[in-house]
């Protein structure tokens, strides 16, 4: 696939989708308890998106390899459009969940599908700069939706949004099938290849080299060893985001003392500044030629954030250090991503992003819940305590990383 040409089309169907998707997490509350639905099946509703964010990896990355970039984006936006129409018509619970789990299955799935597009169809030159555009607009999907989504609550039924999502993934899938593939951008592979291929599940063959995004690199580290690397950050990672996502919300209305619009406008400049800083972040990161450093310093960045929030509850001094968050957040995205790109063989790419994200995915469910235990026995404070903790952590394990690469130069 031509990125170049296809790159417009890739960020329209990802700001689409992530505003279908952020429009929705406002009004789900709402829509549940107009049908009468208990507590109890409202976070089993929401608990089974994230179990279809977890499966959905895996499978995203085979239906990736068997149709190709293209099929495969339009099969995830038809899932999404189906899931977005049925909570608009159904009122039953248990369909409800099915379509919750279907649509965090299809939003893992759009995320492994682009991020392998890019990784095969970039290069270690533009691979940081083509993810923070994707970066972008998934961003700005993510600061439209809920404003639209709250503004159309207010004049119509509950089921607008829900049809509006529909038709936005509709608008989505009609982009897809414009996208313009070479003739030869499906790879093929002889019988020797494949056998010299390596194995994701038994480790790599140490004769084959690795992509790089070093200038001269020779760095030789088998998959099964990046696999547990990058899971393992990704993890860490997304464990930390989760948590900042279900407590800030809590922490500052009862720590702060904030009313709910503070605290939106608090979500609103980091969305913002993720939006404005990931082109930049991802040119930047291409420029260096040394990813792993830039997302050490992108985590660093969100770990201010939440040190500047621990330590004031001063309006001017949260919003700055949301703003750098955001600036962080962009940083880890593009980078870890492209440096996926750059190490990974062709031919088990697509599969490794499938685990990593499937992987991360569940510290989105068990993180909150560690917290929960903190809120409970100890405080709120101890959450975000924690949070700095996972964030540590994910540095850490970049940093050990960093090292062996650069020792495998040596």
């Amino acid at each position: 696939m031509d990125i170049r040409r296809n790159l417009p089309l890739l960020m329209i169907i990802c700001f689409l989708s992530q505003m279908g998707g952020f429009m929705i997490l406002p009004l789900f509350p709402l829509f549940i308890e107009e049908f009468g639905l208990s507590g109890w099946m409202m976070g089993v509703i929401f608990a089974l998106f994230y179990v279809g964010k977890v499966i959905g990896g895996v499978p995203a990355a085979a239906l990736y390899r068997k149709l190709g970039g293209q099929r495969a984006l339009i099969v995830m936006l038809f899932i999404l459009a189906v899931c977005m129409g049925g909570f608009a018509v159904s009122s039953a619970a248990l369909l409800f969940g099915l379509l919750r789990l279907l649509q965090g299955l299809a939003s893992t799935g759009l995320t492994v599908i682009v991020r392998s597009i890019i990784g095969d169809g970039g290069n270690a030159d533009n691979r940081g700069l083509y993810n923070g555009y994707i970066s972008s607009s998934e961003g700005g999907g993510m600061v439209l939706g809920p404003v639209i989504s709250g503004w159309l609550a207010l004049h119509w039924p509950l089921s607008a949004p829900f049809l509006l999502v529909t038709l936005c993934c509709l608008i989505a899938m009609g982009t897809a099938m414009g996208i313009k593939s070479r003739p030869e951008s499906k790879q093929k592979f002889t019988a020797e290849e494949r056998e010299r291929m390596p194995n994701l599940d038994s480790g790599a063959n140490p004769d084959i080299p690795i992509n790089h995004a070093y200038a001269g690199s020779r760095a030789r580290l088998t998959l099964r060893q990046q696999l547990i690397g990058y899971g393992t950050v990704h993890f860490l990672e997304m464990s930390a985001y989760a948590v900042f996502l279900t407590y800030f919300a809590l922490y500052a209305a009862h720590m702060m003392h904030w009313d709910p619009f503070a605290t939106s406008l608090a979500f609103t400049v980091a969305g913002i500044s993720t939006l404005a800083a990931a082109p930049v972040a991802g040119y930047l990161s291409d420029r260096m030629g040394d990813r792993l450093l830039l997302c050490m310093l992108g985590m660093l960045m969100i770990g201010i954030e939440v040190v500047v929030f621990l330590s004031t509850s001063s309006y001017a001094w949260v919003y700055v250090g949301m703003l750098i968050g955001g600036v962080g957040g962009a940083c880890y995205m593009d980078s870890f991503f492209a440096h996926i790109g750059d190490h990974i063989p062709d031919a088990g790419r697509s599969e490794v992003i499938g685990k990593i994200v499937s992987a991360a995915e569940i510290g989105s469910i068990i993180s909150p819940l560690i917290a929960a235990l903190l809120v409970e026995y100890v405080s709120l404070y101890a959450v975000f305590v924690f949070n700095l903790v996972l964030i540590a952590a994910a540095i850490a394990v970049q940093a050990v990383m960093r090292s062996r690469y650069r020792a495998k130069q040596g």
